[in-house]
């Protein structure tokens, strides 16, 4: 027999054995599982598709506070207050994501099953491990993007007081506001047994945790901290619009995970809230420009970039409801609704909420929210009711959870900006040091230098 036939059939002989390999290597592993544990039980497996995607969208929410919301603000303050308000954002950012993982996380998801609050369970994110699932991701990454958006919340907040409030104030405020407010308005939106949830109200990423929440907290911070000084008099204009545009920019890319990744995977409610993030956002972008070329004769790029936000406010509840061609209404009806509370509203009543959070984000939360009962109807393309529901029951259910979020958020934000100053020596700055600028008097630097 030649070498080649000898070769041949060892060949033959061995193909079986090898093929049968995989099989003997799976079954070794569930005897060792049975020898260690005693019974065969099969161990769920995170989906790797809808892990990388939660990941990526994490990562997207992230990039929206540092450097998006941080960019968009600084640019909007005058150049003397731009490192204060990098500053706090950065800080906020930092103290909100430690404090997330110490109690945070267990306050909005610990398992609890009363309807506002969830709970001592997970202190200290007890009990939870790298196998440890939330749905079809790792709870480790479920923690991290919801520790993103009490983030974001927070820094948003200090547009309606910037150029004018303590450091320390600040930081006290929102550590004691992220507590009691947002965490549980949180775990009544988003936790199967919260009280919004329950009644199955429409809030896909957050019009009352994070819109409603973060736009009515600031104006109460611009009652409570006051005016700035000279205003109504000095120029107050945003020192480059450039550097808003670049921050609006980034926070709508930073949307598509923050709207996109809210359906918790990479699925098929994940592309119907990323193209109406796109459709709303143009409806909201267009829709500004044109009411302010109608009432100022002159479309401006600050216009621009504020309608761009109160699209992407204004779908955020919605981006699983509705339909991509209602979206384009709700972002262009929001952003309408914004320029009157921005152009005509806070001049009538002469509060200063500096860079307009409870103008845009309050109201675009509030229209957002409430329109999502309306363009959720199959008739206006969008996804349905839950259950029998008819319209005007869904619109009831979004105006309660509305109602609800703005008094609490209100009451309790009143309080705690009344107890920081107690606490602070007064929640402003000098009148010295407002004029100077916050960068100098605050942190000793300054972000341009002559």
């Amino acid at each position: 027999m030649s070498n080649f036939s000898k070769l041949s059939g060892l060949t033959a002989l061995a193909a079986p054995l090898l093929a049968s390999l995989p099989a003997w290597a799976q079954e070794a592993a569930e005897t060792v599982a049975e020898t260690a544990a005693g019974v065969v039980e099969e161990v769920p497996a995170p989906d790797s598709g809808d892990t990388a995607w939660m990941l990526i969208s994490t990562a997207l929410v992230l990039f929206m506070i540092i450097p998006g919301v941080a960019l968009f603000y600084g640019g909007l303050v005058r150049s003397k207050n731009m490192l204060s308000v990098l500053m706090q954002t950065t800080t906020i950012t930092a103290m909100c994501l430690v404090i997330y993982v110490l109690y945070g996380y267990s306050f909005a998801f610990g398992g609890g099953e009363g309807p506002y609050f969830g709970g001592f369970d997970k202190l200290l994110l007890a009990g939870i491990g790298p196998d440890t699932l939330s749905g079809s991701i790792p709870e480790y990454v479920f923690i991290s993007f919801q520790a993103t958006f009490a983030a974001i919340t927070s820094a948003l907040i200090i547009g309606g007081f910037a150029e004018r409030i303590k450091f320390r104030a600040v930081l006290l405020f929102i550590f004691l506001w992220v507590t009691i407010v947002y965490f549980p308005v949180a775990h009544m939106a988003w936790d199967a047994n919260g009280l919004f949830f329950g009644w199955e109200v429409f809030d896909f990423a957050g019009g009352t945790v994070v819109h409603i929440n973060a736009g009515v907290a600031a104006l109460v911070g611009a009652i409570c901290v006051g005016r700035r000084v000279g205003y109504g008099k000095d120029n107050m204009a945003p020192h480059s619009l450039t550097l808003t545009l670049v921050g609006a920019g980034i926070l709508f890319v930073g949307w598509f995970g923050f709207n996109a990744g809210s359906a918790l995977g990479a699925n098929g409610t994940a592309g119907l809230a990323m193209i109406n993030t796109f459709t709303a956002t143009a409806g909201g972008i267009l829709g500004w420009v044109a009411v302010e070329a109608i009432t100022r004769g002159k479309a401006s790029m600050l216009g621009g970039a504020s309608g761009m936000i109160a699209g992407l406010v204004a779908v955020t509840p919605a981006a699983g409801a509705v339909g991509p061609v209602g979206a384009i209404f709700l972002g262009a009806i929001a952003s309408a609704g914004c320029y009157y509370f921005v152009a005509v509203v806070k001049n009538r009543f002469g509060y200063d909420d500096s860079l307009d959070v409870f103008g845009i984000h309050g109201i675009g939360g509030i229209i957002g929210a409430v329109g999502a009962g309306i363009f959720a109807a199959p008739a206006l393309g969008g996804q349905g009711f839950p259950g029998e529901r008819g319209m005007g029951e869904q619109v009831f259910y979004q105006i309660a959870a509305v109602g609800i979020t703005i008094l609490y958020c209100a009451i309790v934000s009143f309080i705690l900006f009344k107890v920081v100053g107690a606490l602070t020596g007064g929640l402003r700055v000098s009148e010295e040091a407002e004029r100077e600028g916050l960068d100098l008097t605050s942190h000793g630097e300054r972000a341009y230098h002559n």
